[in-house]
């Protein structure tokens, strides 16, 4: 537990989604002083963080956006690449795990470069890319990865992401410019990153002698403060300059890290063998991710102190008994308010009980949150609330009852 400063007042009500454009910029920093060492260009992944509404101040250090869906090229177009005809045009590439045939042709009126998963898909829409002079790409499974988590492998056994027989990729090299390979999930690791790179470099470097530019994804965790960052610079430009071509990242995570968190109210609490908090948001609802690997949040603040509380490592989904630990009896679980029973931001040892009314702010709450939040149970949707650089306050959006009808009619 650390406390070293008190939160300014926001007189918004919870649960609400706080971005902070300072830290946003931060990282930005950071991608930007990669792309100067190492040549490569970033792209903002939308999948991950697609609130538009601090795109202004992304803009200026990021080459543009990449998508996963029709509606995130459009959105990308729209808010981040400002158009074809715009004195500041920024890329827009488009990719889909697969696209419906009536897709393709409003797909084309944002991208610059369209991504194919299969050589299926590619031969079926290509011939419509060319006639508009949009390069075209192709997913590149090498059938390895680093990944902590399976559901996130994409070198999972059976895997439908990309193409990995060279000799099929090969006979298909002259109706494409460039290759996608994603391969990291939250890989922190320089020599890991490196060795993989080296693996797929073994395999497919004559196919990649053969490409203008290659996207080596997202899922690189280089803004962490130990990352070696002038060795990553220096092996992305080692790549580019044997192959000759373009390399181009996609960070999500890594743009927005520690920039955002999800400010919480304690509705109610329990006592059952441990101390229960439920609070007036939701993991199912708000933070999805949290459930689906089985993570638990930190603590940023508590009412008006920030205090840096890492969640206990316990799996939520494993429960021992008081007997196996006495000391776990003085914790707290903090539960969400949907009917879910394992709907639980995290147990943790606080310095003191939570109360109702208090506040609590989760944080790292801004990737793969806000582009996942759901009404599941009609929860309250959580307001999108914007600290400016100069300070200010800027309520983006906020949700009401309209909203969850609209949702379902």
């Amino acid at each position: 537990m650390n406390v070293s400063a008190t939160v300014p007042s926001i007189n918004v009500p919870t649960p609400y989604y706080l971005l902070d454009e300072t830290a946003i910029v931060a990282n930005m920093q950071i991608i930007a002083r990669l792309c100067e060492l190492s040549g490569a260009k970033a792209l903002l992944a939308l999948k991950c963080f697609a609130t538009w509404g601090v795109f202004d101040i992304m803009q200026p250090y990021l080459h543009g956006t990449t998508s996963s869906s029709l509606n995130e090229v459009r959105l990308g177009y729209e808010t981040f690449g400002k158009g074809k005809n715009s004195d500041n045009k920024k890329e827009t590439h488009a990719y889909s795990v697969a696209y419906s045939a009536d897709e393709i042709p409003e797909v084309l009126k944002y991208a610059d470069k369209i991504i194919f998963n299969s050589i299926s898909q590619l031969t079926a829409f290509k011939d419509q890319a060319h006639a508009q002079d949009i390069p075209v790409g192709l997913r590149l499974n090498p059938k390895t990865s680093n990944s902590s988590f399976i559901i996130a492998d994409p070198a999972r056994p059976f895997s439908r992401l990309g193409e990995h027989d060279k000799d099929s990729i090969t006979a298909v090299l002259k109706d494409i410019t460039g290759v996608m390979i994603h391969n990291n999930c939250e890989n922190d690791s320089y020599e890991a990153f490196s060795i993989s790179l080296a693996d797929i470099e073994e395999r497919f470097g004559d196919v990649l002698r053969q490409l203008d530019w290659v996207s080596l994804g997202g899922g690189i965790h280089f803004i962490a403060p130990d990352y070696p960052l002038e060795k990553l610079a220096e092996r992305l430009k080692y790549f580019s300059e044997k192959y000759g071509v373009q390399v181009y990242l996609e960070p999500g995570e890594a743009s927005i890290h520690g920039a955002g968190s999800l400010v919480t109210t304690v509705l109610d609490v329990l006592h059952n063998e441990k101390n229960l908090a439920v609070v007036d948001s939701s993991i199912e609802a708000h933070m999805l991710d949290l459930l689906i690997y089985r993570e638990s949040a930190p603590i940023a603040a508590i009412n008006s102190d920030l205090i840096n509380i890492a969640p206990l490592d316990i799996d939520p989904t494993n429960i021992a008994p008081i007997s196996d630990n006495a000391e776990s009896a003085d914790h707290t679980i903090i539960y969400g308010r949907s009917c879910l029973a394992g709907d639980i931001f995290g147990e943790y040892a606080l310095p003191e009980n939570l109360q109702i009314g208090d506040t609590v702010t989760f944080g790292n709450a801004a990737g793969y949150t806000m582009v996942k939040k759901n009404w599941f149970n009609g929860v309250n949707m959580p307001a999108i609330v914007i600290r400016r650089l100069d300070g200010t306050i800027d309520i983006q959006r906020e949700f009401d009852y309209q909203d969850y009808k609209a949702s379902l009619s």
